[in-house]
């Protein structure tokens, strides 16, 4: 087992979980409860890393974190060396990969929330933050937890983008997923079977408690 890399793998996911939270729920409850004229062109793009080849996706975050950018330009200027290949741009990455999967589930939980509930909380004089805080947070929680775990899977199992903004550094951008090819590739199958493992039990056990949230929401719902 490498352990640095699995220790690698943990913190993006973390990290990546803290940062889309907040965006998540912002963009989740905006989609959800305020149309606005674009939307389906909003929703495709936050949607695109689902049917965009990893590669593709990973070439042009190189491209625009790259030390040619302005992004990567600036960040050369401010912390005195670039931006790809380092654990700053895997997050970049990562991020922006698991858009979809913090944002549509919290989406739907949101939209599945009785519409006469939120209009009935509106009446009684409740404030728009109170009403987040008392009817949005509560009803929806399920698929706001949902959307967190498919993002922490997701980001231990991510491959191809890792890959190319970050290579395989040790300590620095490679990641279980990352290291489970490396290994492969020096034919030691037993470190690869065992990292492999890990993965599986990890992606099952989101796969089953998004199952179980998904049913409480249904039966809430229902």
């Amino acid at each position: 087992m490498d352990w640095v890399a699995l220790s690698l793998s943990l913190k993006l996911g973390v990290a990546t979980v803290l940062i889309l939270l907040p965006i998540g729920f912002v963009v989740a409850r905006r989609l959800a409860f305020r149309p606005f004229r674009g939307q389906g062109l909003v929703e495709a793009l936050i949607a695109l890393p689902l049917v965009l080849p990893p590669t593709v996706l990973g070439y042009y975050l190189l491209v625009g974190l790259g030390a040619a950018s302005p992004i990567g330009q600036l960040w050369q200027a401010l912390v005195g060396r670039q931006l790809v290949f380092h654990f700053e741009a895997l997050l970049v990455a990562s991020v922006i990969a698991n858009l979809p999967f913090a944002i549509q589930p919290m989406v739907q939980a949101f939209r599945a929330i009785p519409v006469e509930v939120r209009e009935a909380a509106a009446v009684s004089g409740m404030t728009p933050w109170t009403v987040m805080r008392r009817i949005d947070l509560p009803l929806a929680w399920p698929g706001i937890v949902t959307g967190l775990v498919l993002t922490f899977a997701h980001t231990l199992g991510e491959f191809g983008v890792v890959l190319m903004v970050g290579g395989s550094l040790p300590g620095e951008t490679r990641t279980l997923s990352i290291a489970i090819y490396d290994r492969v590739q020096a034919f030691d199958d037993a470190a690869a079977h065992v990292m492999s493992a890990v993965l599986v039990v990890v992606s099952v056990a989101a796969l089953a408690t998004t199952s179980l949230l998904s049913g409480r929401m249904v039966r809430r719902h229902g």
